[in-house]
């Protein structure tokens, strides 16, 4: 300040003073006092308001911007003195490294994008906690995107994040995604995808998975076991790669027991609550009507549960439900499903981020040619966990 001051000899001439990069205008006119006022305010304005660089601490230290560097590094090429001096120095003026140049120089910005269908679902909230937590492990930020199932969002979500340079991202298709052109896309980019849970149906794509075909055949040998003979199921949307999943170990099941396998108990629905209730009042009132449903998940089942309430049947004993995900929600209703396949989707996020971290350090290894040969195909086994019918 009082050098400052000193230079501009409070001449009769205007104040011209030069802090930083910023020049202020005519303020003084022989007015010394309104000078130091004026001169006190914006110094301390530009001091809260600028952050340091190496450029200045080498300035101040006469030194160069590279041995800065090492010495903010820890360099063993810098003497301990000169460390000690430019780490002070940068303490002082509380200097933060630009990690965008950083980011830059290591060509990564150790930034996973992750898009998801609904966080407010139970099932993908303890997805994301897994991922969370994997990132965390290996000092990676997340990046957090939901397509509320539209194939819209979900595109715009891609160029989002490809905008803000993830080092990779980690997906579940929403249940409207049919076409998968905007996932190919990245691969100019070089941007890698784990897909998990939902899986769309594209070759040499890296994904993690729970076994719904097997988790479905446990789920009708439990049901066969209880002496039900006509079996339901209310699936998800016709499109979603996971119905048909679901579809695939209800047939082998049914067979496998020597049941008949009919279409006409065999729903698809949107997801919705409406749909959901028109399709159970379907089953309720056809000409074989089941004494158990499957549904294709426990929100499913919960809001088919209400709509056979509504139509008078006493749920455990005129009709029965069984689900998948396996939701703690399960354990707050009066009528949970009677049994539900565990998806683990704390561990499907968890293994989906392990992988696409083991990807982004290939990739930074220059090993190229075994991400394009080797694709991750990982497969938890699904388990019927069985819960206390009220």
């Amino acid at each position: 300040m009082i050098a400052l001051l000193t230079q501009s000899k409070f001449s009769s001439s205007h104040c011209n003073i030069r802090i930083g990069v910023t020049k202020w205008p005519t303020v003084c006119n022989n007015q010394a006092n309104v000078c130091i006022i004026y001169l006190s305010y914006n110094l301390r304005n530009y001091m809260e308001n600028h952050l340091p660089t190496i450029k200045e601490i080498a300035k101040e230290l006469n030194i160069s911007i590279s041995t800065v560097s090492r010495a903010l590094h820890d360099h063993p090429s810098i003497g301990l003195r000169t460390k000690m001096r430019v780490q002070e120095l940068a303490k002082q003026l509380q200097y933060e490294p630009n990690q965008t140049a950083i980011f830059f120089q290591q060509g990564k910005t150790f930034t996973i994008g992750v898009i998801l269908p609904e966080l407010s679902e139970a099932f993908f909230s303890a997805a994301i906690s897994g991922i969370e937590d994997a990132a965390h492990k290996s000092n990676y930020t997340v990046l957090l995107g939901q397509s509320h199932d539209s194939i819209d969002k979900e595109k715009q979500l891609i160029e989002t994040m490809k905008k803000h340079r993830v080092d990779g991202l980690i997906i579940s298709i929403s249940k409207n995604t049919t076409n998968y052109e905007h996932f190919e896309a990245l691969q100019r980019y070089k941007i890698p995808i784990v897909f998990f849970d939902r899986i769309p149906k594209i070759p040499n794509i890296h994904y993690v998975a729970c076994n719904m075909i097997n988790g479905t055949v446990q789920a009708i040998n439990f049901l066969f076991t209880k002496g039900h003979r006509i079996i339901g199921m209310i699936n998800g949307p016709e499109k979603l790669p996971a119905t048909k999943d679901r579809l695939d170990g209800y047939i082998q099941a049914m067979t496998k027991s020597r049941l008949k396998y009919d279409p006409a108990l065999v729903l698809n629905c949107d997801l919705t609550k409406e749909s959901v209730s028109a399709a159970t009042e379907k089953l309720l009132t056809g000409k074989r009507r089941p004494t158990a449903i499957v549904t294709f998940n426990d929100y499913v089942a919960l809001d088919a549960v209400q709509q056979a309430q509504k139509m008078k049947f006493k749920i455990n004993k005129d009709i029965c439900f069984v689900s998948y995900a396996n939701l703690p929600l399960s354990n707050y209703t009066a009528f949970p499903p009677l049994a539900s396949v565990e998806q683990f989707p704390y561990q499907q996020g968890q293994k989906a981020t392990e992988t696409l971290i083991d990807l982004l350090q290939q990739k930074s290894n220059g090993e190229t040619d075994t991400i394009n040969a080797t694709y991750y195909k990982i497969i938890l086994e699904s388990q019927l966990v069985v819960h206390n019918g009220k």
